[in-house]
C-alpha cells in the first residue's frame, strides 16, 4: 500500500511542480537570474506552509519526528550544495523538476536523470576514497535541527510563517529587462 501512495504522492507532486512552471527550464533561469521571482515566491510559500503545518503537528503531538533523519553538516554536504545549484543552474532543472520533466517526455530529462544516477553510482562507488579526505567528517555541530527542543519548534513555527510572508512582499521582479 505504501508504494501506492507513493506513486500517487509523486506524481501528485509532479503535476504541482508543472503547474507552478518549475518545470519549465526558461522559468528557472528567469527565478535564479532575479527577472522573475514568482516561482520563488511559490517555493517559499510552500516550504513555509509545509514547515509550519508539519512543526505544529509535532508540537500537537500528531507527528512523531523520531523516525525522521537529520542530515549531518559536513564539508561534503556543502560541495555536494554547490554541485547541485550549478547543475541547476546549467540545466535548468533539479532533481525533482528532472524527473516531472522527464514524465513530461522531455528528451533532455533523460540525460539529466541518467546523468544524476550515474553521478550518485560514481559516488558510492567512491565514498571510502572520498572519506579518506575528511569530506564527511561533522563540523558546526553535526546533527543540529530547529526542531531539537520544545521552544525550538515554535521558532520554526515562526520561521515558516515569515516565509509565507516574505513570499507576499517580496516583489515579483528585481532585475528588469
Amino acid at each position: 500500500m505504501s508504494i501506492i501512495l507513493s506513486i500517487v504522492l509523486g506524481t501528485l507532486f509532479g503535476f504541482a511542480l508543472y503547474r507552478v512552471g518549475a518545470t519549465h527550464a526558461d522559468k528557472i533561469i528567469d527565478m535564479l537570474t532575479l527577472r522573475d521571482l514568482g516561482l520563488a515566491k511559490t517555493i517559499m510559500a510552500a516550504i513555509g506552509l509545509s514547515s509550519s503545518l508539519f512543526f505544529a503537528g509535532i508540537a500537537l503531538g500528531i507527528f512523531d519526528p523520531s523516525h525522521m533523519s537529520i542530515k549531518g553538516m559536513y564539508l561534503g554536504v556543502i560541495i555536494g550544495g554547490l554541485l547541485l545549484g550549478f547543475g541547476w543552474a546549467l540545466s535548468g532543472m533539479c532533481p525533482g523538476t528532472g524527473v516531472a520533466n522527464l514524465g513530461a517526455g522531455r528528451k533532455d530529462a533523460m540525460f539529466f536523470v541518467s546523468g544524476g544516477l550515474i553521478g550518485a553510482w560514481a559516488f558510492t562507488l567512491a565514498y571510502e576514497w572520498l572519506a579518506t579526505f575528511g569530506l564527511f567528517k561533522p563540523m558546526l555541530g553535526g546533527k543540529v535541527s530547529l526542531a531539537s527542543g520544545v521552544h525550538n519548534i515554535w521558532l520554526a513555527i515562526v520561521i515558516g510563517v515569515a516565509m509565507i510572508a516574505a513570499a507576499f512582499v517580496l516583489p515579483k521582479q528585481i532585475i528588469k529587462d
